[in-house]
């Protein structure tokens, strides 16, 4: 793993170029953030687990520590995000390499990681993460973000309908507060 500020320029390129071709085929938006040599869609990462071979880049997962609201409680969690594997590895179980973020979040002395998945999602992390007890996945919550960039005509946050997903670091599951909205920027 390596901490946000050791990249190198040649590094960001790799990962921008990674991300592009990795989120493209969801769609023209999703790898749209990536464009200009970022390797970063919203928060830089704080720290990266990046997993590499001999072609480069083969997976990804960042985090960042930061304080969320859930229901009425602010909350100290790792956010998660900027997870991929190159498109020739996926169904080859790399994902599994990336458990190895459980460690690296202990270290942090965070409660709980949290991040949040399309529903498309579900069955993959079911059995990555939640059949083996790493991590639960919440559904019916909807989390509320300030969005990157501010229009005069247009809301500067948005609402997602999405799958949260928690993994108990510090803390254990029962721990994490009840809401049905969780707010990024608490």
């Amino acid at each position: 793993w390596v901490g946000g500020d050791e990249l190198r320029l040649a590094d960001h390129i790799e990962l921008s170029d990674f991300f592009r071709k990795t989120y493209g085929p969801t769609g023209a938006f999703n790898a749209k953030p990536f464009e200009g040599h970022r390797s970063w869609a919203g928060a830089r990462p704080e720290l990266r687990v990046i997993g590499y071979d001999a072609r480069g880049v083969a997976a990804h997962i960042g985090a960042l520590r930061r304080f969320i609201k859930v229901g009425d409680v602010d909350l100290l969690v790792a956010e998660l995000g900027l997870y991929g594997v190159r498109p020739d590895l996926e169904g080859l179980g790399i994902t599994h390499s990336m458990r190895v973020m459980y460690p690296v979040l202990q270290k942090l002395g965070v409660p709980f990681g949290f991040g949040t998945v399309r529903h498309a999602l579900k069955e993959h992390l079911t059995r990555l993460l939640a059949r083996r007890g790493l991590a639960t996945i919440i559904s019916g919550v909807s989390v509320r973000s300030t969005l990157p960039d501010v229009y005069l005509k247009l809301s500067p946050t948005r609402v997602e309908d999405v799958l949260v997903l928690v993994l108990p670091i510090g803390r254990p599951i029962s721990e994490w507060p009840t809401g049905t909205v969780i707010d990024r920027n608490g």
